[in-house]
């Protein structure tokens, strides 16, 4: 769903982001992380995932964000629910000086997928982490780790 870019922004501006965040894991136990083109967490390694629009149900959103961020089809039953987190960032997508704020519904789902075939829209490059790589790099964003401290994985 489009919404205007203004309109966007006083969105973003007023009040919170629903969000599905994507722990996807191979048979081997790594998580897929990509690493983000756009604010807010440019840079970072960060799980896929994106917003829930209006109007759609969470299982809709689920499927929609798997085809887009992943390229494949999957089913809202085959995933597991991993919590539900609040990410609170200093930036948003437009750049400008206000704060963007998402509540976040993760869902975990096991897939093995080849890195060279995954959507370059949000991601510029993708790498399975072990869990403890993960957790060690400075260049993952913290709200990524978040997903596996305390008692998660």
């Amino acid at each position: 769903m489009y919404i205007e870019k203004e309109t966007f922004k006083t969105i973003i501006q007023s009040t919170p982001l629903v969000s599905i965040d994507l722990i996807i894991q191979n048979l081997s136990g790594q998580v897929l992380l990509g690493k983000r083109l756009n604010k807010p967490a440019q840079g970072f390694w960060f799980v896929p995932g994106g917003r829930i629009c209006k109007n759609e149900s969470i299982e809709d959103a689920y499927t929609r964000l798997v085809l887009n961020e992943l390229g494949v089809q999957a089913q809202f039953s085959d995933a597991r629910s991993f919590g539900t987190f609040e990410h609170f960032y200093q930036d948003n997508v437009f750049d400008e000086p206000f704060s963007t704020h998402y509540i976040v519904l993760g869902y975990e789902l096991a897939l093995n997928m080849e890195l060279n075939v995954l959507p370059k829209e949000q991601h510029s490059e993708y790498k399975w982490f072990s869990i403890e790589e993960l957790l060690a790099s400075p260049e993952v964003h913290k709200y990524t780790k978040q997903y596996f401290i305390n008692g998660h994985k």
